[in-house]
């Protein structure tokens, strides 16, 4: 058996352009020809949420696409999608939007209701994707 191990010149930090860097986590990091994007909610760049939920789900998927494109993929290269919910009732709804934007064959997704999320947040989406 053999184990590789990865190292800081294996990672290179993905973020899209005029994104203001943050020192507590990197949005994307591409490693061996994996991008690995951090979870995203649905602010906008002033950090205001939309009121309705399927334009959050929008501004979401928009912030993940953002950096999907810094590091150099799109949603055709999503292989695994992880979704947070605020309330699963608002599965469907987000399924409805998730779908019109997601090509086939669409990743593999797991969908997770939690207590809460950062900020105002009703959702937050995570993605891993490969070229």
């Amino acid at each position: 058996m053999v184990t590789t191990f990865l190292t800081a010149a294996d990672k290179k930090v993905v973020v899209p352009k005029d994104a203001k860097p943050s020192r507590n986590f990197s949005p994307g990091i591409l490693s061996g020809g994996t991008l690995y994007v951090s979870g995203q909610t649905g602010a906008d760049k002033t950090g205001a949420y939309p009121e309705k939920f399927e334009d959050e789900v929008k501004q979401t998927l928009a912030n993940v696409e953002e950096i999907l494109k810094a590091g150099g993929c799109t949603f055709a290269d999503a292989v695994a999608v992880q979704v947070y919910l605020t309330d699963m009732e608002m599965f469907a709804r987000m399924n409805t939007v998730y779908t019109s934007i997601i090509p086939e064959p669409r990743p593999t997704r797991t969908t997770v209701g939690v207590a809460k999320l950062v900020g105002k947040a009703r959702i937050e989406i995570t993605v891993t994707a490969r070229k």
